[in-house]
């Protein structure tokens, strides 16, 4: 019988991030299918509007540890606290996104625990028991099964990758009064671009690259408000100094799979390509009809992305005015 799963939720400024609502939502599937209950855990300091929400999602029982010392994400103490978590309770599978915050603390985790991992995964199934995820390999050129095995098996989802259900759930609150240890970071300072959709979470990307020409990215932001999405930007046009590298899409970059990702002239090398490629639908507007973006592409236009991307926000404005 499966001593159950404990799905690592993220929050920033009391408001839980939406790649949390993905891994709980995943953690309830994967609990149901092993006939287990789902545990959620929630780090961090003034936590009363948080603090009941994984019970949406499913979570039977919710554990917080609301704690000074975890007001901000530092990785030795979230890691020491959620590994005394997982000793106490003893779980089958943890789960959590594979946001900045949950690549750098599930890596942690797995060393300190000993404990098997598959990170940036798309898909999760279980069989006889053990977790079996598919995640992406080589860049993005294939996707590949992982089977776990030891426990706990740590999964680390894609953020986009995973479809949010709201489910029936105890939401019992545990609270409990955890020691963050010792800890060799120091917080300094945190800078947030408020009104901005997160790069990762968004569901729709519209991404520059040096065919852009330069810096003005005008263009493709009023597309990209128009839609509630994001822009993102190719490594050229971050090294060119148009974008900051918190725009970044690829191997080097951020990893985004929205539902439409729009590339604007970007050539698409197989680095940009690993970040993207999972995207559900891909756009490419580009001058040159022998770019790689097009292999990868649904639907392609060769042609000025300063002719196109206006003509296309001024059909968008139609419907939405319609």
């Amino acid at each position: 019988m499966s001593n159950g799963v404990i799905a690592i939720t993220e929050q920033s400024e009391g408001v839980l991030r939406k790649v949390a609502c993905e891994a709980l939502s995943e953690g309830k599937r994967i609990a149901e299918n092993m006939g287990c209950s789902l545990t959620a855990v929630v780090l961090g300091s003034g936590m009363e509007n948080v603090s009941d929400e994984p019970g949406k999602y499913g979570a039977d029982k919710i554990i917080v540890v609301d704690n000074k010392a975890l007001s901000e994400y530092m990785t030795d103490a979230y890691t020491n606290v959620i590994a005394e978590i997982v000793n106490k309770e003893n779980p089958s599978v943890l789960i959590l996104g594979a946001s900045s915050q949950g690549k750098d603390l599930s890596a942690r985790l797995s060393a300190r625990l000993n404990a098997p991992l598959a990170m940036d995964c798309v898909a999760v199934r279980i069989e006889d028991g053990n977790v079996i995820a598919t995640r992406p390999m080589y860049g993005g050129k294939i996707l590949t099964d992982v089977k776990l095995q030891g426990k706990p098996q740590i999964v680390a989802v894609r953020p986009n990758a995973m479809s949010i259900a709201e489910s029936s759930g105890a939401g019992a609150i545990e609270k409990l009064d955890i020691d963050a240890g010792k800890t060799d970071l120091i917080f300094v300072e945190k800078q947030l671009d408020t009104g901005k959709v997160e790069l990762t979470e968004a569901d729709v990307v519209v991404s520059g690259g040096r065919g852009m020409g330069g810096a003005d990215f005008s263009v493709i932001e009023e597309l990209a408000e128009l839609m509630g999405g994001a822009v993102g930007a190719s490594r050229s046009a971050v090294d060119e100094g148009w974008r900051s590298v918190s725009d970044q899409v690829g191997q080097t970059g951020k990893v985004v799979s929205p539902n439409l990702y729009i590339a604007c002239g970007i050539s698409g090398a197989i680095q940009h390509l690993a970040g993207m490629s999972t995207s559900k639908v891909i756009v490419a507007i580009n001058k040159d009809a022998e770019a790689p973006v097009f292999s990868n592409a649904d639907y392609g236009i060769v042609g000025d992305l300063f002719e196109y991307i206006p003509l296309i926000t001024e059909e968008i404005k139609k419907l939405k005015a319609g």
